[in-house]
């Protein structure tokens, strides 16, 4: 039944592969996949690199699930061994930068609408192919979810192994600043900036946020970039650092910048708090569907669009994160196959 499904899959997969489609840079790949709708009978609609299409015969009153996942990628590390743009198959594995993360996912959910939405569902249903996730850009589908029509649930199509991950951390990056007066180093004179910022530095490395949760563990912060000084013998007059927090579900960004706030002397700035951590309920409906498929719920340490979603929603999707970002990126063309299936059987006659 899907047999036809699969091959349309991994034939786009590979035409995409093709195509560098690095964030903010996915115009080229944007264009083959509209044509790519188009040439399957759908009419997409499109905001900047953003693609979507809705079920005909949309009905008022039904729920809504949206099937996304994201067009871009990163840059190809430099210890790739072979053509990151060519789509090459060999012992069953489609080779390719973004044959993971997550073209897998890009084509099984297109090739999943296509078949859904030709039955009757008890539900309306939206594929969203959006651009920029890799780097939360402003252009990618923050711009078009307030275009989309209420959404009930989403599936993210991220590598996951086909198990629904039901929360995932949030991120937000801090920017500390310590501001002392220079001097020279001779004579002690000044004020080290670097002195200022250590206790706050240290207390960023010992501090253990309280509410731990199950599926994602503690809130985690990590000084990751520390930068002063001009030469050895002037006293520093500034210093920065960069801190990478990764908040679980049981923290809103907002609070803990406070906290953090209230507890150090420099000054604090967030890049931004708007990508939040996610979760959403064991006991919805789409998720029991899921263990009762024999499928296992976990916590996800990565972050995804499902940051920048307000309504509930999980990844599941084809690959596995360890591949993602690698050299030698790949996907099973099986695991796409399976993908296709497993999406089938949970969302076609599934009723909220």
């Amino acid at each position: 039944m899907t047999k036809e499904y699969t091959q349309s899959a991994i034939e786009l997969l590979q035409r995409l592969i093709s195509i560098p489609s690095v964030s903010r840079d996915e115009q080229a790949a944007a264009d083959q996949l509209q044509q790519t709708m188009e040439s399957y009978g759908l009419s997409p609609r499109r905001e900047g690199n953003n693609l979507w299409v809705e079920n005909k015969g949309c009905t008022d009153g039904l729920p809504t699930i949206l099937l996304n996942a994201h067009i871009d990628t990163v840059r190809p590390v430099a210890s790739w061994s072979r053509n990151p743009y060519t789509a090459e198959i060999e012992d069953g594995k489609l080779f390719g930068l973004g044959s993971n993360d997550c073209g897998g996912g890009l084509v099984s959910l297109l090739q999943v609408f296509r078949f859904l939405s030709g039955r009757p569902q008890h539900y309306n249903l939206i594929y969203l192919a959006s651009a920029e996730e890799e780097v939360s850009g402003t252009n990618g589908i923050c711009r078009v979810l307030p275009l989309l029509p209420s959404v009930d649930v989403a599936i993210v199509g991220e590598p996951t192994g086909m198990q629904p991950a039901i929360a995932e951390k949030g991120l937000m990056v801090i920017d500390l600043i310590a501001k002392g007066k220079s001097g020279h180093a001779a004579r002690s004179e000044g004020v080290n900036a670097i002195y200022k910022m250590l206790d706050d530095l240290t207390w960023l490395r010992d501090y253990r946020f309280k509410r731990v949760s199950e599926l994602l563990g503690p809130t985690l912060m990590n000084v990751t970039m520390v930068n002063a000084g001009t030469q050895h013998n002037v006293v520093p007059d500034k210093c920065t650092a960069v801190v990478d927090i990764r908040t679980n579900e049981l923290y809103n960004n907002e609070e803990v910048l406070r906290f953090i706030q209230s507890h150090v002397s420099c000054e604090v700035h967030a890049r931004s708090t708007r990508l939040s951590s996610s979760h959403i309920s064991m006991e919805h409906p789409i998720i029991r569907k899921c263990k009762e498929m024999g499928m296992k719920p976990f916590g996800s340490p990565t972050l995804s669009d499902q940051a920048q979603m307000t309504f509930p929603s999980l990844k599941l999707g084809p690959g596995e994160s360890a591949r993602s970002h690698s050299a030698n990126e790949y996907i099973f063309v099986s695991e796409i196959d399976d993908a296709i299936k497993k999406y089938i059987q949970l969302l076609d006659g599934f009723v909220f």
